[in-house]
């Protein structure tokens, strides 16, 4: 096992189930829905909340309330409210809706590409870089992401050096933040642990944060695995809720209340309350009409532990 990186204690997590999760759902959460959840996870204390995604109701109808989502929320008091961009279209209604931060990203692989965003990989690099640029411009705060990075269920493994050198176009745009996502959930903890040192050592000063799933397994290995390597930064949705609507079998993402357990477990800081985060849970249980996949609900449900607040 590799030497641990001493940094900080703390991480952030940034739960995307209003985004990431309900884009998988038939069920349309109305607004008044969606602001109940959100404040929910604002008093667990979750520090940064994906709320949705700008792209087509046509497409993904769960997201046609995005913008007005975002004006409901009070954005000066509580979590950073964040927001997915995929196009022109999206950072224009991104502005007019005046979210803060943005996640803009791009995948790695040229058949997921083509799926996802009806372009090559490369032609989509290119135009996210501009697009990327644009909203730097604006003011907002720019998150970059890469997709498929650790595999394809289409291509199979994707190159390191492939991720690396699209990392840089990003970077060059000024972004400061990337997030490198496990769109198909084929990482394990080595691949983890090797890219991350790997984009460490080639850019160092650049924040890396993960966006995993749970397709095998793996999800809460995987995320200690970045820990391990110096990631503070991971992507989680409440109950495991989540997907990828292109890539068949893409399991949810890792649950938000299990990866609290596990640092909290280790003395390492989330800032959230896990019981309050299992009530968001139980809420999504019941608007959904199925038990969620994410463990720690069940376990506080049905015994009498001792928690790690």
């Amino acid at each position: 096992m590799t030497n641990r990186v001493e940094t900080d204690s703390q991480v952030l997590l940034e739960d995307e189930a209003l985004r990431d999760g309900l884009q998988m759902e038939s069920r349309i959460f109305s607004l008044e829905q969606k602001l109940q959840f959100f404040r929910m996870l604002q008093d667990a204390g979750i520090k940064r909340i994906q709320v949705g995604s700008f792209v087509h109701p046509k497409i993904v109808p769960q997201m046609a309330d995005t913008d007005e989502l975002i004006r409901a929320i009070d954005l000066q008091r509580g979590p950073v409210v964040s927001a997915l961009i995929l196009n022109d279209k999206g950072l224009e209604r991104a502005l007019k809706c005046a979210v803060p931060h943005v996640s803009m990203s791009v995948s790695v692989s040229d058949t997921h590409s083509r799926k996802n965003a009806h372009r090559p990989a490369a032609e989509a690099l290119a135009s996210m870089t501009r697009l990327i640029r644009q909203a730097l411009e604006s003011g907002l705060d720019v998150r970059a992401g890469l997709q498929c990075v650790f595999g394809c269920v289409y291509e199979g493994r994707i190159s390191e050096n492939a991720v690396l050198r699209a990392a840089d176009k990003l970077i060059a745009t000024g972004a400061t933040e990337i997030n490198l996502a496990d769109t198909t959930g084929m990482a394990s903890p080595d691949a983890i642990r090797h890219m991350v040192h790997r984009f460490r050592q080639e850019f160092p000063g650049i924040t890396v944060s993960l966006h995993l799933h749970d397709t095998r397994g793996l999800g809460l290995a995987n995320m200690f695995s970045g820990y391990d390597a110096g990631v503070r930064s991971f992507d989680v949705c409440t109950g495991g809720l989540g997907g990828c609507p292109f890539v068949k079998g893409a399991a949810g993402n890792v649950p938000t209340e299990d990866a609290v357990n596990m640092f909290e477990s280790m003395g390492i800081k989330t800032g959230i309350d896990l019981k309050a985060t299992c009530q968001a849970v139980a809420f999504l249980e019941k608007v959904l009409g199925r038990v969620l996949p994410g463990r720690m609900k069940r376990v506080l449900d049905n015994q009498q532990v001792c928690t790690w607040q």
